[in-house]
């Protein structure tokens, strides 16, 4: 009845033993066509379940304008528009292509992206690299320096890290980054400033031995310093590699993704494959940069809640209690209790990443549909918000719930796959 397994609880013990033996390694930064074949051509690939572009909102279809400009398929605004409008630009979800995209998601065929392998299985996923923070494409925003600095990106940031990798013995180890880091305050969601610093630091060598010019080498050591959401987009990779091993087993209801695309919240769950799960997405509730507030938010987008999915994020509040009152918690005690709610709905700790504020226990492991359905208490998910007019970007920080009608879909599925029902 279940493959190999005689139970769904042994099945869910063989998906999640796959994601604790995980080996992530950070092997390359590479044009995003390059690994992704589909990329050539006028194709943008995009966060969440499969949408088209009349259903995106703001961010995500201005993220599409700045894409259009940034390949040169538009000269501006309007004429990228009207191509969009047109139909002249074909959409593929990232996590149908091994991918992953913050907030919009938007990838297209010359932007660099971040090449994770899966030592374990073998596997890659693919991640844009952060481009910092003010006006950037993932929030929607397009204007002049959003270009500029995506073409530096594409010509500078990328090549440079390409060869600094390429130097190193067999790429950097993400568990140890991520082992670091979560003792330092990061659960790699909202907060990534030691993880992104544990990553220059151990780049850093590399990027000076190559023998690019110094003054690309130090303006990419500069915006490596400055950006300290620069690991995010690595432990995406790392999250999406990790859980598409997992996902072989192809039995069971652990949750291996959860994604959005601004309309709809997706999840898929180990016993049924590629099929996604959806329901209407909500939005974030958080704190709002000056000037901004709650009826400006677009409702919740990116893949970047794959995070959570692999047990870190929202999950693991309690290793960064600094952030809590950024996303609009009240301190220690509620980011305790919110990880503490989580290990409800989850399966083991994951003894990895061990969390010195949480009595050394590990990460939560796991995300088991029976349990979310049963407990009624779905995910907690660390985002950004974006405002959901178009070119703006992003206005402030929050958490937000995946709703629970997903959960239910998926099992009801299941079940009917196993002629249960």
């Amino acid at each position: 009845m279940y493959g190999p397994y005689t139970t769904i609880d042994e099945a869910n013990q063989a998906v999640i033993q796959k994601i604790v033996a995980g080996a992530p390694f950070l092997v390359d930064v590479v044009p995003a066509k390059t690994v992704v074949e589909e990329l050539n051509g006028r194709v943008l690939l995009h966060a969440g379940p499969p949408i088209q572009f009349e259903d995106m909102t703001g961010p995500m279809q201005g993220a599409c304008v700045g894409a259009c400009l940034f390949e040169g398929w538009a000269e501006d605004e309007q004429q990228a528009m009207t191509l969009l409008k047109q139909g002249e630009i074909t959409f593929i979800p990232c996590h149908h292509v091994q991918a992953v995209g913050p907030m919009g998601g938007i990838t297209s065929a010359n932007m660099p992206v971040v090449v994770v392998e899966n030592r374990t299985d073998g596997n890659r996923a693919y991640c844009t690299m952060n481009e910092g923070i003010g006006k950037v494409l993932r929030f929607g925003a397009y204007s002049d320096e959003v270009i500029l600095r995506l073409k530096w990106m594409r010509d500078v940031l990328g090549p440079t890290l390409s060869r600094a990798l390429s130097l190193t013995e067999n790429g950097l180890n993400i568990n140890v980054m991520i082992a670091k880091a979560i003792t330092m305050g990061d659960e790699f969601h909202q907060r990534n400033i030691a993880a992104s610093l544990v990553f220059l630091k151990e780049i850093t060598p590399y990027i000076l031995r190559t023998d690019l010019s110094e003054e690309h080498k130090s303006a990419v050591v500069e915006f490596l310093a400055d950006t300290d959401q620069f690991f995010l987009n690595i432990a995406m990779a790392t999250s999406k590699a990790v859980l598409d091993a997992a996902r072989t087993i192809e039995h069971g209801t652990v949750v291996t993704a959860m994604s959005r695309n601004g309309q709809n919240f997706g999840i898929r769950i180990s016993g049924m494959g590629d099929e996604w799960f959806t329901a209407p997405v909500n939005t974030p509730q958080g704190l709002f940069f000056t000037g901004y507030s709650q009826d400006m938010a677009n409702p919740d987008i990116g893949d970047s809640a794959i995070t959570e999915a692999f047990g870190v994020g929202g999950m693991a509040m309690v290793a960064a209690p600094g952030v809590t009152r950024f996303v609009g918690a009240g301190g220690f005690d509620d980011a305790l209790a919110t990880s503490n709610e989580m290990t409800e709905i989850c399966i083991d700790h994951n003894p990895n990443f061990t969390i010195p504020t949480w009595n050394f226990q590990g990460t939560c492991l796991g995300i088991d549909a029976r349990k979310v359905v049963e407990t009624g208490i779905t995910p907690v998910i660390n985002t950004g918000i974006a405002h959901k007019e178009p070119g703006v970007g992003q206005i402030g920080a929050g958490t937000v719930r995946a709703p629970l009608a997903c959960f239910e879909k998926a099992l009801e599925a299941y079940a009917l796959k196993l002629g249960l029902i």
